[in-house]
């Protein structure tokens, strides 16, 4: 089939990639435009861009996804299906354009954790088993007929990482399988179930106060977000020392002590040379690995190597 492909990370490289690899026909790709990041804030193309350019696959980077001219193009591809992964929510005069339909491969079991953010969210929530969900857009963010789903389970100390590279191949593989039976005309719709909106968890975007760390809550909690904070963009706690001054600190990797909590939550117990315990609700923390302000991300050991952490405090 003609394959027209909607996509921004390298989350959605992956399905691309499969999809150029198989029978199929990539005609196009879409991502978003080029944009300033980073420290020096150069122009910047998504990994979808730069895999197409690579394959020198034609390349559409709208502003406006109801713009006339883009649609035009589109329509000029003369594309059987369009395939999203980690794009923008489509306009009806988009995703309707396709004769076989318009289906997103999105990484979790839906109608749960719906939303940008749904696997940061499922280990945070201390979820045990997440997966891939392929279906047909409507006009409802995440809310179409389901065309099939791979199940996959969550690793007790998995981080959003890690799980992230697994899905990502999964996705690439729902992406294939959704195929073959759209080409078949072998699908058999599930319309996603109609629960009522407080028995679902939604994955919004993270935001900045979604990454701060409260010290009151049980261990088991803290850690879950840890995890589902890491590699990016951190979960965040602010140090103060002697001078009184806040520092944040990040941390990405940390399990939970035999030992409990016997002082008061957000205390800070270390040698200053082989552990960092901080105190929760119940047991006390052991950290791994973190990242002060103005510095790289390290390793206990050689943190503690150049910081005296029995200087600082949690910051309340």
């Amino acid at each position: 089939m003609r394959v027209v492909f909607m996509g921004t990370p390298d989350f959605a490289v992956a399905t691309l990639e499969a999809i150029y690899d198989s029978e199929h026909e990539i005609v196009g790709v879409v991502t978003t435009p080029d944009k300033p990041a980073g420290r020096g804030l150069k122009i910047q193309s998504s990994e979808v861009k730069k895999f197409a350019q690579d394959k020198n696959i034609p390349v559409l980077q709208p502003v406006k996804l109801k713009d006339p001219d883009f649609i035009e193009i589109l329509k000029n591809w003369n594309a059987d299906v369009f395939v999203v992964v980690a794009f923008r929510m489509l306009p009806y005069e988009v995703y309707s354009l396709p004769k076989q339909g318009t289906f997103n491969v999105h990484a979790s079991l839906l109608p749960q954790y719906r939303g940008a953010a749904p696997i940061h969210w499922a280990i945070m929530n201390g979820e045990t088993k997440t997966g891939i969900t392929t279906f047909f857009l409507n006009d409802k963010i995440d809310c179409g007929d389901i065309i099939l789903q791979k199940e996959i389970d969550i690793q007790d100390d998995e981080t959003t990482g890690e799980l992230y590279d697994r899905l990502k191949v999964l996705g690439a593989e729902a992406a294939l399988e959704t195929l073959a039976l759209i080409k078949k005309g072998n699908i058999t719709l599930s319309p996603q179930s109609s629960q009522i909106d407080e028995l679902l968890v939604p994955a919004p975007k993270i935001h900045k106060e979604d990454t701060l760390i409260n010290w009151n809550a049980p261990a088991k909690v803290i850690v879950n977000k840890i995890r589902g904070l890491a590699p990016f963009p951190g979960a965040v706690t602010f140090f103060t020392n002697k001078e009184k001054k806040n520092i944040s600190v990040k941390f990405f990797k940390t399990s939970i002590s035999a030992e409990k909590s016997a002082k008061n939550a957000g205390r800070i117990d270390t040698d200053n040379k082989t552990f960092l315990h901080i105190s929760t609700q119940d047991f006390k923390i052991s950290i791994h690995n973190l990242q002060i302000e103005g510095k790289k991300r390290m390793e206990l050991d050689v943190f503690l190597q150049g910081n005296t952490l029995s200087n600082y405090t949690i910051c309340e």
